[in-house]
This record gives C-alpha cells, sequence and structure tokens, in this order.
C-alpha cells in the first residue's frame, strides 16, 4: 500500500468537506449512527466530519497503519491503528464502516470491502476518486497539458488502480446490497490572495520537486528517460511562470477532483 506524508493529506483534503459538500454523504446517514469506523483516516479529515454529523454520544474510531498520521487526528475522534484487511473489532460491532481514498491504493480492494462489511451490522460507504478524469485550467497556458501528460503517466505507473471511482459492482461482489452511488467533485480554486499551501505550490513547481518524487512510477507508466527528464524541464519553467504570476496577483488556477461515493447495506443472512 502506498503512504502519503500528512502534508500532502492535508493539501489534498482542504476543504473536501464543506458545508455544501456534505449533502454527498446523505446516504451515510450520519444523524442515525452509534459507532464509526473510518479506515485508513489519515490525518482525519473525513472522521472530523463524521463526529461532527454523528449523535453526540456517537463513537468515531480512526483506523490507520501509520502511527504518525494517527497522531495528527484530532480528539473528537479515537485513534487506533490498524490494517484495513484486519480490522481489530467484532463482527458487526459498528453500524457504519467507511474510507476515503483509501480503495485506490490497495491491490485488492474486494477483500477490504468484504472486511468492511463483516464489521458492519448496517452500512458499508467509499469515498473514491477517479484520478484519470481530474481536470485542471490554469492562467499559466502551459499547466493544462502537462499536468494531463504526467498524470496519464502516472496512472499507467500506479500498482493499483487509481481510476477507481464508482464501485457498485465491487459492492455486490463482496455481498452489500442496496448498493446506490453518487458523484461529488472536489473543486481546488487557487488565486488571489494566495495562502501559504499556494505559495509553497508553485514553489514546488518551479523546482519539480513532485515529479523528482514521482520518478520511478512515470517511468513505470511509459516515459523513457529522455522524456522524464524534458518533462520536468517543461515543468520547471512552468512552474516559474506560475510563480511570476503570483508576483503579479495573477496567477489563478482550478482543479476539479471527481469523487464517488458508493454506500452499500450489510445482507441479512
Amino acid at each position: 500500500m502506498r503512504r502519503f506524508s500528512a502534508d500532502y493529506l492535508s493539501d489534498t483534503r482542504a476543504g473536501m468537506w464543506d458545508e455544501d459538500s456534505r449533502a454527498a454523504l446523505a446516504p451515510l446517514s450520519l444523524a442515525d449512527r452509534e459507532v464509526v469506523l473510518d479506515v485508513g483516516c489519515g490525518t482525519g479529515a473525513l472522521a472530523t466530519v463524521l463526529a461532527e454529523e454523528t449523535p453526540p454520544d456517537a463513537r468515531v474510531v480512526g483506523l490507520d497503519r501509520d502511527a504518525a498520521l494517527l497522531g495528527r487526528v484530532p480528539a473528537t475522534v479515537a485513534p487506533v491503528r490498524a490494517d484495513a484487511l484486519s480490522l481489530p473489532v467484532a463482527d458487526g460491532r459498528a453500524d457504519l464502516v467507511v474510507c476515503q481514498a483509501l480503495l485506490v491504493n490497495l491491490p485488492d480492494p474486494v477483500a477490504a470491502v468484504g472486511e468492511f462489511r463483516r464489521a458492519s451490522s448496517d452500512l458499508v460507504a467509499v469515498v473514491e476518486p477517479d484520478n484519470g478524469a481530474v481536470r485542471v485550467e490554469s492562467s499559466v497556458e502551459a499547466e493544462t497539458h502537462l499536468t494531463a501528460r504526467a498524470r496519464e503517466r502516472y496512472v499507467a505507473g500506479v500498482p493499483t488502480d487509481v481510476t477507481l471511482g464508482s464501485v457498485p459492482g465491487l459492492f455486490e461482489e463482496a455481498g452489500l446490497v442496496d448498493v446506490e452511488t453518487r458523484r461529488y467533485d472536489h473543486e481546488r480554486v487557487v488565486e488571489p490572495p494566495y495562502d501559504d499551501a499556494a505559495l509553497e505550490g508553485a514553489k514546488r513547481k518551479a523546482t519539480g520537486s513532485r515529479l523528482r518524487d514521482q520518478r520511478e512510477t512515470l517511468l513505470s507508466g511509459g516515459l523513457t528517460e529522455a522524456e522524464y527528464d524534458a518533462l520536468r524541464r517543461e515543468w520547471r519553467e512552468m512552474g516559474r511562470v506560475a510563480v511570476e504570476q503570483m508576483a503579479n496577483g495573477e496567477y489563478r488556477r482550478r482543479e476539479v477532483v471527481p469523487f464517488h461515493v458508493t454506500v452499500g447495506r450489510v445482507g441479512r443472512e
């Protein structure tokens, strides 16, 4: 399973579950929950929302393999170190087991959903992105096509299915019933005035640090060494233009990441 830093998770989840977007979580019936497990919770972005939307006496537990990430989980969530394929709970202990952007990082997502089904007495829900359908618009002309080019090779090089998105068939294969799914587009906008995260992101583009970190994946996705070097040169130039535009208050970027909320019920034997 791939691992991510706390800063990366905070950056990519920022603003994801504001008040308007929480309507996508309506099928989870959070007001009726008593025990909720957020598997692969990371720094607790979704678990925090679950704690806010469930009754005051409900118990929300965040589970993750990474102890460092669990150390960033807010006090409203009970942190537990655990593996998604072997949850340390009795059968049917929770009435909702949920994850966000976890299955896309697992080699056997069906096995994970089967484990979620075992641990739940009622609902299982997953919020998974389709990383192949991400859209980027930018005031830097080169950014749109460069990000699309890098994403295509990255998706091809990752050993798991990061385009998973909607998974009703996977739920049915795991034995869940009454499966439904809805789409939620997470929009991330960079515009003046720029916050620290936006400024840091532009600097990373100018140094090509993210492409450097993704080098082996991009090569596995079909880039040759020469093509990777050329892409990184173009990427760094694009980043320098972004930094210049920021200095003039002209830089704008809009990224839309499609997430799919799939919910299924534990069938009665």
